[in-house]
């Protein structure tokens, strides 16, 4: 996976700058680990942020800036957003009532100045392999993702106990960048 993420992202030494975002519990830091480390790790409450280096290919490594979700901190998100080259945006699958919530905050970070108008973003519907997950459309069409019609946007379904789609949600996010490039 991580030859195909740098062969996306254009290859050579280069590090990006990737800031990892969502409402609080969507699983942000769960997925942080498990592309690190490869493997399901107990996790709690993100007070702050968590920062990783993770290398994903010959010659490239993304640095993950995994910032809290909690109410009292989303307002501290603006304070990552400079150098910022692609966003992923996680929301909760499970959690249909909160999802007008989290596209309020995904609007929020990308009408902000400080985020460059030219990041692209995935958005990653976690915790798919729950029974009352929403699909994808449905994730697109509540948090009407239709309307980002200026910047690269996709949207991938994940587990970050199973690991199922975290993967491809990269390597979807290298070939965003890599053709903002």
């Amino acid at each position: 996976m991580g030859q195909q993420v740098a062969k996306l992202c254009g290859g050579g030494d280069e590090s990006v700058k990737i800031l990892m975002l969502g409402l609080d519990n969507a699983g942000k830091t769960a997925i942080l680990y498990r592309l690190k480390l490869g493997d399901v790790v107990s996790t709690t409450l993100t007070v702050g942020f968590n920062v990783e280096t993770v290398a994903i290919g010959k010659g490239i490594t993304l640095t993950v800036w995994d910032v809290g979700g909690q109410r009292q901190v989303r307002a501290l998100w603006r304070h990552y957003f400079a150098g910022t080259q692609g966003l992923v945006y996680v929301v909760d699958s499970t959690d249909k009532e909160r999802l007008p919530e989290a596209a309020e905050e995904l609007f929020r970070v990308l009408e902000n100045p400080d985020m460059s108008r030219n990041c692209p973003v995935v958005v990653i519907a976690n915790k798919n392999d729950k029974h009352n997950a929403v699909n994808t459309s449905e994730i697109v069409d509540t948090m009407n993702l239709h309307s980002l019609r200026n910047r690269k946007w996709n949207v991938h379904t994940s587990s970050a106990v199973t690991g199922e789609g975290i993967g491809q949600a990269f390597q979807e996010l290298g070939k965003l960048i890599k053709e903002r490039k």
